[in-house]
């Protein structure tokens, strides 16, 4: 397995979370419309409603982590580092990575796991009328720092190849944000038809 294919095999894991998870929103939505209904028309409140809620957006924003990683979508200080060449950005990117975000995605891995199993020992639930089960929601915390960590180790690779090449390797993009740079070049007035046609296409060229 080359260093590009082992690139593109943690961008599809992470994008395919990410995605995977963005499907809650749906349902947040539809648990957030359903309780104001009961609540405002009904006048039957569900005492579970809040805690669902907080579980789902939680579930929603850690797994979404990896994904935004995977398509370099975390703000940065773009002021200098964009200023920067390539390699530059490689080596800075590396010492961070190693000095901050390894330490940091492990601990809370390894602490989210432990916090996991002893919410699994005593079979956790919320505090409320109706409890739920509290921890399956916590096995989200171990589950999203590991395919964080995953999605970070290949970011050090990423870095190192650059290093050694002078040039980043290409991302695996994602298909939607190819429809989104189509639909904001098709109303551009200041973009000929021969340069809109060339940046569509080079969008859609996977990376990774």
């Amino acid at each position: 397995m080359n260093i590009q294919r082992l690139l593109h095999t943690s961008d599809r894991i992470s994008t395919w979370v990410g995605k995977t998870a963005s499907w809650l929103m749906i349902a947040l939505m539809l648990v957030v419309c359903a309780e104001v209904f009961k609540r405002y028309a009904l006048n039957e409140p569900t005492a579970w409603i809040f805690d669902a809620n907080n579980m789902m957006y939680g579930t929603l924003f850690m797994l979404g982590g990896a994904y935004t990683l995977a398509h370099d979508g975390h703000v940065r200080g773009d002021f200098f580092y964009g200023s920067m060449k390539p390699t530059t950005q490689a080596k800075v990117d590396v010492v961070l990575y190693i000095a901050f975000f390894l330490p940091g995605i492990a601990a809370l891995t390894w602490a989210g796991w432990t916090y996991f199993s002893d919410s699994l020992a005593m079979r956790e639930q919320t505090f409320n009328a109706t409890p739920i089960p509290l921890y399956p929601f916590k096995f989200v915390i171990p589950l999203a720092g590991a395919i964080l960590l995953m999605q970070g180790l290949s970011e050090i690779l990423r870095c190192i190849v650059c290093i050694q090449t002078g040039a980043w390797t290409p991302r695996l993009k994602d298909a939607q944000e190819s429809d989104v740079i189509a639909q904001q070049l098709a109303g551009s007035e200041f973009v000929d038809d021969e340069a809109k046609a060339l940046a569509i296409e080079q969008s859609k060229t996977v990376k990774g």
